[in-house]
């Protein structure tokens, strides 16, 4: 029989995620009757920061937005700048960039399945303690992250914050002997994404089977990264540009970062969502080792997000590993450019989901103002709509500890980066004489 009790459970700090937040629960008469998801960090105004910058000081500062996900801001800005003025980059900078932000997804991914998201599923409070159990998987996912770091400063010249991204290109061309050292290494890997992908199918994951829109980029041939159409598992088909037609971004009282909604809906983005709505953009090989480890998608278990991080795990590997085979160093890393005044607007897939820039220039190409929408603030309304389901079927008569560590695994799980969705923050005045 179930107890009809009043519970009031508060986790005052998220550990194992990026940033600071909170959780509130009031559970009244079994049912949850309020439920906040605290996000309490500062605001950035990481927009304001940007007006009046030139393009090339833009690419440069969004990559301070996050220390995990630089290389999707710039890759962000970049485009959008670049589309304004009317730039084509040649085919060297187009596949170089998608091998530098093969190189984000690579390292964000392990950390995130190794270090913050598989103690939940394996029992542990921390990787320290994981790691006396399953040595050579830890070691394995640190290389893989290792990886990662040392491909971005391949071309961004460091891997946090990198330096290298320029409009029109890079700043320079990595040499042949380096990249050559590079490629080895990701063909090496590729042993290690496959087992990665097995050991991943082999966990005991929760079963957790929710109804929840899925929102990720769609491009007409490759996986999507850098460019493509903004797509949904409701028959949402529109350009980048048309976003802020579909989609409304709103402040809540508990938390800096605004929350979003499609069409008055919660949504999600992210790798569930990419692989749910591109499974047919996967490589043969990829698609077969999934069959083979008996892992399906599309999925409505939102633990089957650690299962799709690891298949692109496997995708940045061999891709860039790809792409890299044939390196030649061009006669220039860039191409010339000149400003133009109007709105520069573009769309990629960071690691955790659709990342969208506007940008309004002036006739110098300075930034009159900005507006970033980052992952981690379009999936808030989702996080609690999956708290609020979640919990209700865990059980809310279990002990209050069991409760608020499902709460916690439940948005790990999401791998929210905080301190980016806490760019903005609206101001209200009331004076009165």
């Amino acid at each position: 029989m179930t107890e009809s009790r009043d519970i009031s459970i508060q986790v005052p700090v998220l550990t194992r995620v990026e940033g600071e937040g909170a959780l509130e629960l009031d559970i009244h008469q079994g049912r949850i009757e309020a439920l906040r998801l605290r996000i309490y960090e500062p605001p950035r105004l990481f927009e304001k920061f940007l007006e009046g910058r030139a393009p090339d000081e833009v690419i440069d500062m969004v990559a301070r937005v996050c220390g995990i996900c630089p290389a999707a801001y710039q890759m962000t800005a970049v485009q959008a700048l670049e589309t304004l003025f009317g730039v084509r980059v040649d085919p060297w900078v187009a596949a170089m960039r998608r091998v530098f932000y093969c190189a984000e997804w690579l390292q964000s991914h392990a950390l995130h399945i190794h270090l913050l998201a598989l103690p939940d599923f394996l029992g542990y409070e921390a990787v320290t303690g994981m790691a006396q159990d399953y040595p050579e998987e830890v070691r394995r996912g640190l290389r893989l992250q290792a990886l990662g770091n040392d491909l971005l400063a391949l071309f961004g010249g460091r891997s946090v914050h990198p330096v290298g991204v320029r409009v029109g290109g890079f700043h320079r061309a990595p040499p042949p002997e380096r990249v050559a050292r590079m490629r080895k290494r990701l063909v090496e890997a590729q042993q290690d994404a496959t087992e990665l992908l097995r050991w991943a199918a082999s966990l005991a994951l929760p079963e957790d089977e929710q109804d929840f829109v899925c929102v990720a980029l769609r491009h007409g041939q490759a996986y999507p990264l850098g460019a493509g159409r903004i797509v949904s598992s409701e028959g949402l088909d529109i350009a980048p540009a048309e976003f802020e037609d579909h989609f409304e971004e709103f402040q809540v009282p508990h938390s800096t970062a605004l929350h979003a909604l499609l069409e008055g809906r919660p949504y999600l983005v992210g790798p569930l969502a990419r692989v749910n709505l591109n499974l047919d953009r996967l490589p043969e090989e990829l698609l077969a080792l999934l069959d083979e480890c008996g892992i399906r998608f599309p999925s409505r278990n939102m633990y089957h997000s650690l299962l799709a991080r690891a298949a692109e795990i496997w995708l940045a590997v061999h891709e860039a590993a790809r792409l890299l085979a044939d390196y030649q160093v061009p006669e220039r890393s860039w191409v010339q450019w000149a400003p133009r005044a109007g709105t520069a607007v573009w769309a990629t897939e960071a690691p955790r989901g659709l990342l969208w820039h506007r940008y309004e220039l002036d006739g110098e190409g300075r930034v009159t103002s900005a507006r970033i929408v980052p992952p981690t603030s379009q999936n808030q309304a989702r996080i609690e709509e999956d708290l609020k389901t979640a919990l209700e079927a865990f059980g809310l008569d279990r002990e209050e500890a069991e409760l608020r560590h499902r709460g916690e695994t439940i948005i790990r799980n999401y791998d929210p980066c905080i301190s980016c969705a806490t760019h903005f923050l609206r101001l209200r005045v009331n004076r009165s004489l």
